[in-house]
């Protein structure tokens, strides 16, 4: 199942000068999921997940965040609470959803999607965040330091990440992904061949890198908000990969930052698990939504 088999919307929210979203919608239902996708991927890393979603009765809006896919790749504003803030303006000004949305991030999106959820409270009513560490945590300082995250030192180097890839996307992103990937068919060439399309694009694969030279700015911000306004309070699935490095610390990570978190191992999976195991992650994700004691 692909979104092949479902209407799917393509649209674009010009959100100030130089700053564009694009972002694609399926679905009718009451509730709103927001999709947010990691690096090196855009909005199709949730393609296989959409259909079911919608299927269940879900409208989903999947998005490619500043700098990723079809959005804009300013010089700045890689912190990832101004990401938020570029989704609050799509899901509010664009989209007009005035209900509270079910979010959830993989990746780089769990820690725009955790950023939101920290500074639009009211306007959240479950967060689900997939196999990353989240800056400002201990979990975060713990796998920092592991060689095996050997790409948050590299990618937070200026200039020399781009003159090493440069021309060698295809290779590079191979790589990337063979590395954390249990499941090794679910990265198809196809599907390969879209992601090294989207980061060989100018300025792409430096907005991608910015995204982790921002992560001082991000653990500074997170601690302070955590110091000021306390966990999260709403419901919190912690998802991780069953071959995971990240997979075992995600509900300890998020017990850190929040109040009611369910853990949610995915087996068959490491860390690209809407692709490796997209109906596991969906059947976890929908079970936990409607969880009746929630």
């Amino acid at each position: 199942m692909d979104t092949q088999d479902i209407d799917v919307r393509h649209g674009t929210a010009a959100l100030e000068p130089g700053v564009i979203l694009h972002y694609v919608t399926a679905g009718d239902g009451d509730r709103t999921i927001v999709l947010l996708h990691g690096f090196p991927q855009t909005w199709r890393e949730w393609r296989q997940m959409m259909p079911r979603l919608t299927s269940a009765g879900y409208r989903v809006v999947a998005v490619d965040y500043r700098g990723a896919g079809h959005s804009s790749r300013p010089l700045d504003g890689y912190d990832k609470r101004t990401m938020a803030s570029d989704i609050r303006r799509l899901i509010k000004d664009e989209l007009r959803i005035a209900g509270p949305t079910v979010l959830v991030g993989h990746d780089i999106g769990l820690m725009v999607a955790y950023a939101y959820s920290q500074m639009f409270r009211d306007h959240v009513s479950h967060l689900a965040v997939i196999d990353a560490p989240l800056p400002g945590t201990q979990v975060f300082d713990r796998l920092r330091a592991d060689p095996r995250v050997w790409q948050f030192a590299f990618h937070s180097v200026r200039d020399i990440p781009e003159m090493l890839i440069a021309g060698r996307e295809r290779a590079y992103l191979q790589a990337f992904f063979n590395a954390r990937l249990y499941n090794v068919a679910a990265i198809t060439d196809q599907e390969l061949d879209a992601y090294v399309s989207a980061y060989s694009a100018a300025g792409a694969l430096r907005a991608g890198l910015e995204l982790y030279r921002a992560f001082d700015r991000d653990i500074e911000d997170n601690r302070q908000w955590l110091a000021a306004h306390g966990r999260l309070t709403i419901p919190v699935l912690a998802v991780g990969g069953q071959a995971s490095t990240t997979g075992p610390l995600m509900a300890e990570m998020m017990r850190e930052v929040a109040e009611d978190v369910t853990e949610l191992r995915v087996p068959n999976a490491a860390h690209w698990i809407a692709e490796e195991n997209p109906q596991a992650l969906v059947n976890g994700l929908i079970g936990f939504l409607e969880d009746g004691s929630r």
